[in-house]
């Protein structure tokens, strides 16, 4: 598109365009660009008919709509026409081809390969293969023997056009493009110089099919054919001219030696007469040889028949070159045709063109000579000619031969006289004359009988006249000649009815003088006078035919030019009132019809004939008889008009069509007011009800005619013309006709918006009156889908347009009652309010809507003066018709063609040049009418609290400041008129309309800073208002602050949490203002988001706010409670029960099944208790069922939490400088965390260090982001404290319902030991708290609290110490349970441990803190030092474990590291034993459990349990013993079997068979549970053997050491078979020697720690030996059961994937 510009602008440029042509590239350019406007949605261009901007000042309103429809037609038509292009459609060749009636077609000839060795003659002509004929001259090319050209300037010059193509042609299913190939030579094609040279051949054929090329479907013009030939079979008897005919043919072709007749019966169809009119001259014969059948006589075989044809005079002079075988070349003067070999019947078809200037044809005629041509050159040349034939052109009548075909007799050739013209003239030429003169046998030819010279041969020819000045009708030639034979002239005007057209249009003037010659010249004898204007009507009617129609130039130069009878007026007005007066007679009724099509041409005549009269004789001659005869024909109109409507209905549709034709020439030679008259009765004679449309469109024509450019006659058509439109347009009217009615109201409108048709006022005015409320009744009452409200609206646009001011005011007194101003007024405000609202004009058509609203706004203002004037004091204040006026105003400022900001400058800039900015000058207008309202005003509160609001809220400085205000206004008038001293309705509703205003994107940052200000102001100078107006604008500001916020983010950023973000903050602020309903449907949006995000919690919680706001009652529900999803419930109870049930499906889906079951609860006693529904019941309690058994059972990853802090101003309010806690998502790491908050943040700069930021970050214009992973402190329930909780349970705790959070950042404290970091390591702990609990409405919330605390670095040594040990415990447990695991991180912790180097790291806590020094420093850590030494000797027992059941599972690679750890450990444990005592294990710390369901729970062993169930023994030989143990049995000192007791009993009895989900461990839980330092404990566990030791359970302990009681970070609880333990009475197992538990080696079912479902995640390779720390069941007191040694179970059989693991106990 560009490119085509582009291009067209450098051809307008360069200024050698012609100035048709440059109009025309001019529109193509328009056209090309408003297409272009289309595709990229700007507004649409109206032009005028040179492509120029029209001016909407300057073009009235109708003329402007007009233009809109043209250019928006046209533009979708371009479109349609691309897309049917995009599809092949076959548009294309339509559109191309609808504006011409001519075509041509362009042949360029290239090339013609073929070696014959002679020349060739090629004729090249159009055929149409379904008709069989040939449709076009040929082309001829002589091609040389050579392979080129005869004339060789011709080479590569061959080309031709064909030209004068029909429409009719365009439109032939098929056409091919023919060439025939004759070659110029031998009779055979064989070397020889005694052959006869010279003689035309058949040769070949080749044929191109060029449909599509011709139906304009082929795009690539240049593209070159190759058209492959087929040659002629010499040797096949058959009429070789068929043959050549063949392939294209070939359905009519049904045997080889049928005759081919219908091949040439047409055969220049395309060179149909195109008469251009009078200059183009034209007189072509075509002559075709077609076929002839010659005995043979004395030969053998048939002859070779050689045709040789020229044009001879009547003296027998040849005329030279009259004869054309194809365009290209000269004529030449003998035509010599094909020879066909030993043929009895040749056929030729062969067509040549016979060129005679036109006063030669009637003397001449064309001679055929037939020759035998024999292939020996020697008997060849004494060859003759054996016979002749000729035709003549010219008929003996005057006629010219006529077309078709001639059988011509043939004469004899060897006959001397034969070859004198004026002999053989005397002979009949063809069959039909020969038959002729035999019937009249006449005596004279005695001497000379056709019989003796004429043979028995036969020869066709075919011809065909293509000329402007030959006439072959011999009526025509008689009426043109009728003064010769004027006893006929009755008889020829008759016929001249039946005579072709196109014969009568070629001789149109001379038909035209002869008629009225006639009528002149026999004006004695009436009939001529009938049958003369019968006559001029059938040639009036003829020209009217679409085929003659480019004839209308030359009929009406002929009436300005030629046109001489100036007494013709009265003869034609004589016979036209004759027939109009007798319409009742059936004979005539036709004769009537069609001189009312040719009423207007009649009328010409008549008139011209009149102006003539009155050029020569002046008005005097005739007083008054021509303008009798024309109110005459009105007179007889008026009585046909009022005739029944049965009778003459198409007489009186053609004369209320026809009849306003002749305004414009009657008005010449007549009184214009008059003939207004006279029209005007024509329409009244019209019966009501009848022929509506006709004449609707008969006014609309008398309204197009220069008749109504005259006010006078005006004054006299106007009020008829309201008053049939008033009657269309009635409310009562039944089926008022649309479309008519407004074609005639737009033109009458259009006229009287010229500036040149005199004074219009009183004629608008009338309008005004009868038809502007009819006009707004119609645009009401019409669908806005029909396609007249257009057309409607732009006429009630034009009559307010056309109204001046003094209109209005003389309008709005023509009501007669104050209710009929009030109806008028409603009418008009809701009308205009519903076309501002619902756009009749498309967008894009920006003149339109531009000046309807121009036109609106002057209406509207001159309105609201009537306003104020009739309905303003208290008396006649009309309420509904004020709101009306208000709500008209805001809707038409806020219009969206009015917002300028919208539009671009170059847009916004052109539309305020034009029309300012009409939004300031309503919205000033409101503000006054607002304040005129005095004491009415408390009416529109709050109702018109959301108009004002948005007038205030257009992006105009001046406006809002100057209705902003209006605010005040408000708040004072509620708080004086109310009667509760505040403005409680104002508030609630601005409140209400902010928000939906905010949301649908209007108002800024400046806004609301200026209404803050406007409003502080305002109120700060109030009396009253002055605190509670100060709190109101605070709060309106914040709460826009919000909108905005949440508008901003839900609108440009992508990020659900911010978006999330935003609602909750204006969720809040509603909350706060207890405004419930906007709050809920804010909570509604928050619920889409979560759900949309799959953060089914949050979405719980989220409906759980709403569901809060309900009761168990039935009271019935407010309707804003219900909002979205509404539920259609009528009591709270019902959807307090919907929601709930909708939020246990989230908390099911969320995992959250304790939260679900809390809900259950609460539901379920509704159902039990207050609706007694047991079905619901029922399914309540089964699905609550499934909760219990997921929790034990199901798999439930732990979110990790993330601390997130925002610095800097360059984040939004509600992040800047602000720290939140972030929950993850399943298995999340902190490096996928911070990824996806930094691509919410693209430009923030992400924090290395974990340390608050300074002051200079916090105030920095750039995004800094700190984040860091912070771990969750448990907070149980007080019910499961000092209860053995199973640890499915705990996990649950252990990241839910948590609110505070833990950071450790370790730092030096003093000078740094270089022989002992660990003296000066100090950990800081930061606590994060909150605002809420998670989870919650969202997945993070603020912080509002942070504390710190310090540990020291003893505690810290304490608490690594105590992490190792669990660490240990727990390796050793995996691996005891589960066979299969890999050694190797067993390996790694024990070398880590026992290794030499590192000896167990005590040495540092030695040197250190086990030092004289250090006690004297610090007196008050003794215990701590004390708990630090049990802690150390607490490991060896665990070591001595790992040891054993490494050896056990030992490969060959490891034993040599086995040996090594063995070795350092004995060395280490008696270092330790000696310094710290010996530590034992009770055996019953680690005893089986089976819980109810037969399932069994692993001992999830923590540090603090392993220290207070352990046994110290200060030397290695003494034996401690329980003090209150049953049977006083010592422990084995050191007994190595009863540190863990992995072994799993299975009972026999139970079926039970739990499928256990894999032991999975996320990687980075593992990792950071290595580097956590705060490990701890739940009550449950904690279950003391003995007394504990005074120094461990002292009060100062406790109270030091709360850290070790909060929450561990387990993620996954690893076995979920078990059921919550049994509670019995705790006492402690018996110890006896022989009861002490070694640890036989158990047979372990490994299958059962795995399901087919999900795989467990590799161990990472990184830390390998964390893999399981938390693998276990949970911690269960040990059964006060004595166990006797039984037979191992058997095991599961293999298949089962079962989740129990069975053992084989032994005893010593």
């Amino acid at each position: 598109m560009t490119y085509c510009l582009i291009e067209w602008r450098s051809q307008i440029l360069s200024g050698t365009l012609p100035k048709d042509e440059l109009a025309e590239l001019k529109k193509k350019v328009t056209a090309k660009i408003d297409h272009g406007n289309r595709m990229l949605g700007l507004d649409l261009v109206v032009r005028d008919d040179n492509g120029n901007i029209l001016d909407p000042d300057e073009t009235s309103t109708i003329a402007l709509f007009k233009a809109h429809e043209v250019a928006s037609k046209r533009i979708e038509e371009k479109i349609q026409e691309e897309k049917s292009v995009l599809q092949n459609l076959d548009l294309r060749g339509q559109s191309v081809f609808s504006a011409v009636h001519t075509y041509g077609l362009y042949v360029n000839f290239k090339n013609f390969v073929c070696n014959i060795g002679e020349d060739a003659e090629l004729f090249m002509a159009l055929y149409d293969p379904d008709q069989s004929t040939f449709i076009s001259e040929n082309y001829l090319i002589r091609w040389g023997s050579n392979g080129m050209p005869k004339e060789i300037e011709k080479l590569n010059n061959l080309q031709a056009v064909f030209t004068d193509l029909s429409s009719t042609d365009l439109i032939r299913p098929r056409i091919s493009l023919v060439c025939q190939i004759v070659r110029v030579g031998h009779m055979e094609l064989k070397e020889g110089k005694k052959h006869t040279c010279g003689l035309r051949r058949p040769f070949g054929v080749a044929v191109m099919d060029i449909t599509d090329i011709i139906h304009g479907k082929v795009d690539d013009e240049e593209k070159q054919h190759f058209i492959p030939f087929q040659q002629i079979a010499m040797e096949t008897y058959i009429r070789q001219r068929q043959l050549i005919m063949s392939p294209l043919i070939t359905s009519h072709v049904t045997g080889e030696n049928e005759p081919l007749t219908s091949v040439l019966n047409k055969v220049i169809a395309a060179k149909e007469v195109n008469h251009k009119g009078q200059g183009d001259v034209r007189n072509d014969i075509y002559v075709t040889l077609i076929h002839g059948e010659f005995d043979k006589g004395k030969k053998k075989t048939p002859k070779n028949v050689e045709v040789t044809m020229s044009v001879y005079d009547e003296e027998g002079k040849l005329l030279e070159k009259a004869i054309h075988p194809g365009a290209g070349y000269e004529g030449i003067s003998e035509y010599k045709s094909v020879v066909y070999y030993q043929v009895k019947q040749p056929c030729w078809y062969e067509t040549v063109k016979v060129s005679i200037a036109i006063e030669e044809v009637t003397r001449c005629h064309i001679r055929f000579t037939f020759r035998h041509r024999s292939s020996q050159e020697s008997r060849d040349k004494s060859e003759r000619a054996f016979g002749v034939a000729f035709v003549k052109l010219m008929n003996p009548d005057g006629t010219t031969l006529q077309d078709g075909r001639h059988d011509l007799v043939v004469y004899k050739g060897d006959n001397k006289k034969m070859e004198d013209a004026k002999f053989y003239l005397t002979l009949p030429g063809t069959k039909i004359e020969m038959e002729e003169k035999e019937l009249q046998a006449s005596k004279t030819l005695a001497s000379f009988t056709p019989s003796k010279d004429s043979t028995k041969d036969s020869f066709q020819i075919a011809t065909l006249i293509c000329s402007t000045k030959l006439t072959q009708n011999v009526d025509l030639l008689g009426l043109l000649n009728w003064r010769s034979n004027s006893q006929n002239i009755k008889h020829n005007l008759k016929k001249l009815m039946e005579v072709d057209g196109g014969e009568i249009v070629k001789f149109l003037q001379d038909t035209l003088d002869a008629l009225f010659n006639i009528m002149m010249e026999m004006s004695d004898n009436e009939t001529y006078d009938f049958l003369v204007f019968d006559a001029l009507v059938f040639i009036i009617s003829l020209i009217g035919d679409i085929k003659f129609q480019h004839f209308n130039p030359v009929l009406e130069t002929y009436i300005y030019k030629h046109f001489s009878a100036t007494l013709a007026y009265v003869k034609l007005s004589k016979v036209l009132n004759f027939y109009v007066a007798n319409a009742d007679d059936s004979s005539k009724t036709e004769l009537l019809f069609a001189a009312l099509k040719a009423l207007k041409y009649l009328f010409r005549f008549i008139i011209q004939s009149r102006v003539l009269y009155l050029r020569f004789y002046g008005q005097s001659e005739d007083g008054d008889e021509f303008n009798n005869s024309i109110r005459q024909l009105f007179l007889a109109f008026n009585m046909l008009m009022d005739r029944p409507l049965e009778e003459a209905v198409k007489i009186k549709g053609a004369a209320l069509k026809y009849l306003p034709s002749i305004i414009n020439d009657v008005k010449l030679v007549f009184d214009p007011v008059e003939l207004s008259v006279l029209f005007c009765k024509f329409i009244q004679s019209i019966p009501d009800n009848q022929l509506v449309r006709q004449k609707l469109n008969c006014m609309t024509k008398i309204v197009e005619s220069n008749l109504f450019r005259q006010s006078e006659c005006r004054d006299v058509l106007l009020p008829l013309l309201t008053d049939q439109l008033s009657g269309q347009l009635d409310d009562n009217s039944s089926k008022p006709d649309h479309e008519a009615s407004s074609q005639l109201l737009s033109n009458i409108l259009e006229v009287l918006d010229r500036k040149d048709v005199g004074p219009t006022a009183m004629h608008i005015q009338l309008i005004m009156e009868r038809l502007l409320r009819r006009i707004n009744r119609t645009v009401i009452g019409m669908s806005r889908q029909s396609p007249h409200i257009g057309s409607f609206v732009a006429c009630m646009i034009a009559i307010l347009r056309q109204m001046d001011d003094s209109h209005y005011g003389h309008y709005i007194s023509t009501f007669k009652t104050r209710q009929d101003i009030i109806d008028f007024l409603m009418e008009t405000f809701i009308m205009f309010k519903d076309l501002i609202g619902k756009n009749v004009y498309a967008k894009d058509w920006m003149v339109m809507n531009m000046t309807q609203s121009r036109v609106f706004l002057r209406a509207i203002n001159q309105f609201t003066e009537v306003l104020t004037r009739f309905f303003m004091d208290q008396t006649s204040f009309e309420l509904q018709l004020w709101n009306n006026y208000f709500h008209l105003a805001v809707a038409f400022l806020t219009h969206e063609s009015l917002q300028l900001e919208t539009f671009s400058q170059a847009k916004r800039n052109k539309i305020v040049k034009k029309y300012g900015d009409m939004r300031k000058e309503i919205g000033f207008r409101i503000r006054d009418m607002w304040y005129n309202l005095g004491p009415h005003k408390i009416k529109f509160i709050p109702s018109m609290v959301g108009p004002i609001l948005e007038v205030t809220l257009t992006p105009e400085v001046e406006l809002r400041k100057a209705t902003i205000p209006i605010f005040f206004d408000m708040m004072q008038c509620e708080f004086n008129f109310s009667g509760n001293g505040n403005f409680h309705m104002f508030e609630n509703e601005l409140i209400t309309k902010l928000d939906q205003e905010v949301e649908g994107g209007r108002g800024d940052e400046q806004y609301k800073v200026l209404l803050e200000k406007l409003l502080l102001e305002h109120c700060r100078k109030h009396k009253y208002l002055s605190a509670s107006g100060e709190v109101f604008a605070f709060l309106v500001s914040s709460l826009l602050e919000h909108l905005l916020d949440y508008r901003t983010i839900i609108m440009h950023d992508e990020s659900k949490e911010n978006r999330m973000s935003c609602t909750v903050n204006v969720l809040n602020f509603y909350k706060e203002k207890k405004r419930e309903d906007i709050y809920i449907r804010y909570l509604y949006k928050l619920r889409d988001l979560h759900r949309d995000s799959e953060n089914y919690t949050e979405a719980a919680y989220t409906l759980l706010l709403h569901a809060e706001l309900l009761q168990w009652s039935d009271k019935p529900c407010v309707p804003h409670l219900l909002q979205r999803d509404s539920y259609y419930v009528y009591t709270q109870q019902e959807l307090k029960e919907k929601l709930y049930q909708e939020i246990i499906s989230y908390f099911d889906k969320g995992k959250m099944w304790e939260k679900a079951i809390k809900l259950s609860k609460e539901l379920a006693e509704t159902y039990e208790s207050k609706v007694f529904d047991y079905e619901g019941l029922g399914n309540l309690l089964k699905k609550r069922a499934s909760f219990y058994e997921n929790i034990i059972k199901a798999m439930r990853p732990q979110p990790e939490y993330f601390a997130v802090g925002y610095y800097g101003q360059g984040f939004p309010s509600f992040l800047r400088n602000r720290i939140f806690i972030y929950r993850g998502k399943e298995y999340e790491r902190r490096e996928d965390f911070s990824l996806r908050l930094l691509t919410q943040f693209p430009n923030a700069e992400k924090m290395t260090s974990t340390t608050p930021p300074g002051e200079d970050i916090k105030s920095s214009p750039k995004q800094y982001m700190q984040c860091f992973t912070v771990k969750p402190v448990m907070s149980l329930p007080p019910s499961y404290k000092d209860k053995p909780v199973p640890e499915q349970i705990l996990n649950y705790y252990r990241a839910n319902e948590v609110q505070q959070f833990r950071y450790s950042r370790p730092f030096r404290k003093g000078e740094k030991d270089p022989d002992n970091e660990f003296a000066t390591m100090w950990i800081e702990r930061t606590t994060y708290t909150t605002a809420y609990t998670f989870p919650g409405i969202l997945k993070w919330f603020e912080v509002k609290q942070i504390s710190t605390e310090e540990i020291s670095p003893l505690e810290n040594a304490i608490e690594t110490m105590e992490l190792t040990n669990e660490k240990i415990s727990n390796c050793v447990q995996q691996h005891a349970w589960d066979r299969t695991l890999s050694v190797h991180p067993l390996s790694m912790l024990l070398s880590g441990i026992v290794d030499p180097a590192v000896m167990g790291g005590y040495s540092n806590y030695e040197k250190a803190f086990f030092t004289e020094k250090y006690l004297q420093e610090h007196p008050e850590d003794q215990e701590k030092i004390e708990l630090l030494k049990r802690l150390i000797a607490l490991q060896m027992p665990l070591l001595t474990e790992g040891i054993r059941i490494h050896g056990e599972k030992l490969t060959e690679q490891l034993k040599p590291l086995h040996d090594r750890l063995s070795s350092c450990f004995r060395e280490l444990k008696d270092k330790v034993e000696k310094l710290y005592g010996v530590i034992t294990l009770p055996p019953t710390l680690t005893e089986r459990k089976q819980s109810r369901t037969g399932s069994i729970v692993l001992p999830y062993i923590m540090s603090s349990t392993l220290r207070r169930l352990s046994i110290t023994s200060v030397t290695s030989s003494v034996i401690s013993t329980s003090s209150n143990s049953s049977d006083n049995a010592p422990s084995r000192p050191g007994s190595d079997g009863s540190i863990l007791e992995p072994l799993l009993e299975r009972r026999a009895s139970s079926g039970a068979r739990v499928e256990d989900l894999p032991l999975r461990e996320d990687n980075e839980n593992r990792i950071s549970k290595f580097k956590r330092k705060d490990w701890s404990l739940s009550k449950s566990q904690v279950i003391a053997e003995k007394a504990p030791e005074p120094d461990l359970m002292s009060p100062a302990r406790k109270a030091q050491r709360p850290k070790s009681l909060q929450l561990s970070d387990n993620r996954l609880t690893p076995f979920h078979g078990s059921s919550p333990p049994q509670s019995t009475p705790l006492s402690p197992p018996p110890l006896t020697p022989k009861a002490t538990r070694t640890l036989s080696s158990p047979s372990l079912q490994t299958d059962g720690l795995m399901t087919t479902t999900v795989p467990p995640p590799p161990p990472p390779k990184s830390k390998p030996y964390e893999s399981s720390q938390r693998n276990s069941a949970e911690i269960a007191p040990p059964l006060p059961v004595r166990r006797e040694a039984k037979a191992p179970p058997p095991p599961p059989p293999k298949a089962r994937k079962s989740g129990l693991l069975s053992s084989e106990p032994g005893s010593h």
